[in-house]
């Protein structure tokens, strides 16, 4: 890569669908391909048709060092996916606990609605699968002020949800928490 880009070519290019070589080296996990991209000046946030962004893209996948990288190139905090879905939404659905101890250490709103109208919060609830992974990422969110009675659309609190899942501990942090 590096003699690539001695050689002319641009580390912000993308392909006809608008993925940059920095989204690719994310998706494979290169990254020192990555990072040799972001000190040639590749875009952390620069979205391809599908929405994605090396940023949200390394977010969603638990790549913890690569998250950092991309904060400290700018990435943009407020920046969604397709389902208009933030990073910390993205890391909290799949459990990525040190990511979504960066990105709330970052400042990333911790209780951004998305178009499916779950916050970070019910996502881990939601589609975690109730693991101490799941419940470490309940227990930072909560800690970083998200708000426990903050329901989904149907007016089903993220309590009830687990609950309704059996999440014990779970349960108990959120009731913590709500003062019951």
């Amino acid at each position: 890569m590096a003699r690539l880009l001695a050689a002319g070519a641009s580390a912000r290019a993308a392909d006809e669908r608008g993925r940059s070589a920095l989204l690719a080296a994310v998706q494979n996990r290169h990254a020192e391909v990555a990072r040799t991209l972001l000190l040639a000046g590749a875009d952390v946030n620069l979205k391809d048709t599908d929405a994605n962004s090396p940023f949200l893209l390394a977010a969603a996948t638990g790549q913890a060092d690569m998250v950092r990288l991309a904060l400290a190139h700018g990435a943009d905090l407020a920046s969604t996916d397709r389902y208009d879905g933030t990073a910390l939404i993205a890391a909290s659905q799949h459990g990525h606990v040190e990511v979504v101890k960066l990105l709330l250490k970052a400042g990333v709103a911790v209780d951004h609605v998305n178009d499916l109208g779950w916050t970070a919060l019910l996502e881990a609830v939601i589609l975690g699968d109730g693991s101490t992974r799941y419940e470490e990422t309940v227990q930072l969110l909560l800690d970083a002020g998200a708000d426990a009675n903050l329901a989904d659309r149907e007016g089903v609190s993220p309590t009830r949800h687990a609950r309704e899942r059996g999440y014990k501990t779970m349960v108990k942090m959120l009731m913590r928490v709500r003062g019951h």
